[in-house]
């Protein structure tokens, strides 16, 4: 045999730590020894730790573990190169007048889930990633009026609807909860650590408990003098961002006290008049991304500065943004207004990575997208598109 075998087998992955992917894949075509020991996931981490969307945040955190490594990084390369294979998977009827229906999307391991009207539908995902099942496997209602969001957290789905109300359901039971929130629609919703926060286009947000006594109970009223787009709760359970309709002279983006309900800070100092926040999204506790009706993409330290982003992407097309999403590492995707364009970003280049035109001849925003490792799913108004990137 090869004196190559007789080095321990800890000395021989520390060689192999050296070469890129290229040379290990050709390094796996020699033999079925070499094969086996190339493959490894501990080779393949520090190379999939610098890909688009392989599963890993940019803290090391593995958020794919049971799928190789090896053949993340395998295609992670069509994401980058935008080799996809596109599919309608579902299509319902478009509202011809006010107020359009707005779909929003959630993953949870083998299942999406989808509102539609007054309605939150759950379909399974075809084991092989060819699409969703034609039927779904539960509907969860509750609402009078459309589902404007909701959030799917620890097997609970929590939602806001044209009514005013919130609906609590639990996925595997028929627990349900609900309760009058707001005097107008409830655009947005998130959950965390047993609290609900929840805006509305009736100027306010609110924290709502879910404790033993005091379910429904709201805790704060925040008073915040402008129409409420987007929420989230920050990782650390301390605060949570607003995105509002900047129809005033504050700004769009303000980070609130979860205890007390006070203001903490402001993000921003340069927004234009109009320049409503859609969406928000956070990285970690101190790292946020948002978008809205100004085309742009921004990213926010708010250890370093909160008066200024550490970095923006601009929409080419000029259009607003409805919705975006990261991976936690390298790539954003985000939804435009017109057209059904998903875009993808590296955040390592100033300019998009890759375009796709879902909605082309006829107009749509993307209202909200999610995505695996594999595939992208899109919302638009009539129709459920899928982008699946293991073509």
């Amino acid at each position: 045999s090869s004196p190559l075998w007789a080095l321990p087998e800890e000395l021989l992955l520390f060689i192999c730590s050296y070469l890129d992917a290229q040379a290990l894949g050709r390094l796996g075509q020699v033999c079925r020894r070499l094969r086996f020991l190339s493959s490894r996931d501990l080779l393949w981490r520090r190379i999939a730790r610098g890909c688009l969307n392989s599963g890993f945040t940019h803290l090391g955190t593995d958020l794919a573990a049971g799928i190789p490594v090896k053949e993340r990084v395998k295609v992670s390369q069509n994401w980058r190169h935008g080799r996809c294979r596109r599919e309608t998977v579902l299509k319902w009827k478009c509202k011809q007048v006010a107020p359009f229906l707005m779909p929003w999307i959630e993953l949870d391991g083998e299942y999406l889930y989808l509102s539609q009207a007054e309605n939150i539908q759950a379909y399974g995902l075809c084991p092989d990633g060819t699409g969703l099942q034609r039927h779904p496997q539960a509907i969860f209602s509750g609402h009078q009026e459309d589902v404007c969001r909701f959030v799917l957290v620890n097997s609970h789905i929590v939602s806001g609807g044209g009514d005013g109300n919130i609906v609590l359901h639990k996925i595997h039971g028929s627990y349900s909860i609900k309760f009058s929130a707001h005097e107008q629609e409830v655009n947005c919703v998130d959950f965390q650590g047993g609290l609900i926060v929840s805006g509305s286009r009736d100027r306010t947000a609110k924290v709502w408990s879910l404790s033993m006594g005091r379910v429904g109970q709201c805790l704060h009223t925040v008073q915040t003098e402008d129409r409420v787009w987007s929420i989230a709760i920050s990782p650390l359970l301390s605060s949570f961002v607003t995105g509002t309709a900047c129809c005033g002279h504050t700004s769009p983006l303000r980070i609130w006290d979860l205890g007390s309900g006070q203001l903490m800070t402001c993000l921003g100092t340069d927004f234009h008049r109009g320049a409503g926040v859609l969406d928000v999204f956070y990285e970690t506790p101190s790292l946020l991304l948002s978008c809205g009706y100004d085309t742009y993409i921004r990213y926010w330290d708010i250890r370093t500065s909160t008066r200024k982003c550490v970095q923006e992407w601009e929409e080419p097309h000029d259009s607003a943004l409805y919705c975006i999403r990261s991976d936690k590492n390298h790539m954003i995707a985000s939804g435009s207004s017109y057209y059904g364009v998903v875009r993808l970003w590296d955040k390592r280049q100033t300019r998009c990575l890759q375009s796709f035109h879902l909605s082309s001849p006829t107009s749509s925003p993307v209202y909200c997208l999610r995505f695996s490792t594999t595939h992208l799913y899109a919302a638009l108004a009539s129709a459920l598109h899928v982008l699946d990137f293991t073509a």
